[in-house]
């Protein structure tokens, strides 16, 4: 059915619509009910939109999905299962950009420097949000950020090799996935946090998963 990739679409835009209105409000059962249905409706837009489907794309939205149903219970132990799944997500995503990404076609400096800058933010941010977080949890959510940030690094050298719009998106998206995680532990951790709802976390990471789909789907020549 042509219709079904814009049908799969609609979901994920409705559940995104109504979850960002849930989170401006901080309305936590509207939030909850409406959480899961954001990266499935996601996921069912690519496998119907994609031609190939790819195993990477699939198992990296399909461990992003997980990673949001474990963070919606409180706790740190739902916290670090929700952040092992979206570590899983961030691997797989980095395998779907080297499928079309040339190391060799990009400049060893230019490797380096994102590397380091991405990199170096990171480091930056946790010095800044270190006072506000249990001791135990400094490293791995340092860590975390970091391969965020290789997976944005991968992006922009898949967008190096590409030098096209699809590229470009998908690198736009990762950059949001990035802001999108800070602001989260932004609002999970430090108190005096200028950003006090879900709202700004949500629709970084929603647009941000979405224009990394879209772009992989451009470079396919499939229909967005």
């Amino acid at each position: 059915m042509k219709s079904l990739p814009y049908f799969m679409l609609t979901i994920f835009f409705v559940s995104a619509g109504v979850h960002l209105f849930a989170s401006l409000k901080q309305n936590k059962p509207l939030r909850n009910r409406t959480k899961p249905f954001i990266l499935l409706g996601l996921l069912g837009f690519y496998c119907c939109a994609a031609k190939p489907v790819v195993l990477f794309v699939v198992l990296a939205l399909a461990f992003s999905w997980l990673g949001d149903l474990l963070l919606i219970p409180k706790g740190t132990k739902w916290f670090t299962a929700g952040g092992i799944a979206f570590m899983v997500s961030h691997v797989f995503f980095i395998l779907s950009y080297l499928r079309q990404t040339d190391l060799a076609a990009v400049s060893p400096a230019v490797i380096a420097g994102l590397i380091v800058l991405f990199t170096a933010a990171a480091l930056v941010f946790f010095k800044y949000l270190r006072p506000h977080l249990p001791q135990a949890l400094f490293y791995p959510m340092m860590g975390y950020l970091i391969l965020n940030g290789l997976m944005n690094c991968f992006a922009w050298f898949r967008y190096l090799t590409l030098h096209n719009a699809a590229g470009l998106v998908t690198a736009v998206g990762a950059l949001l996935f990035f802001l999108s995680d800070s602001s989260l532990f932004l609002v999970r951790f430090h108190k005096n946090s200028p950003l006090k709802t879900h709202f700004w976390v949500m629709l970084t990471y929603s647009l941000g998963e979405f224009l990394i789909v879209t772009g992989l789907i451009m470079q396919q020549g499939g229909p967005i």
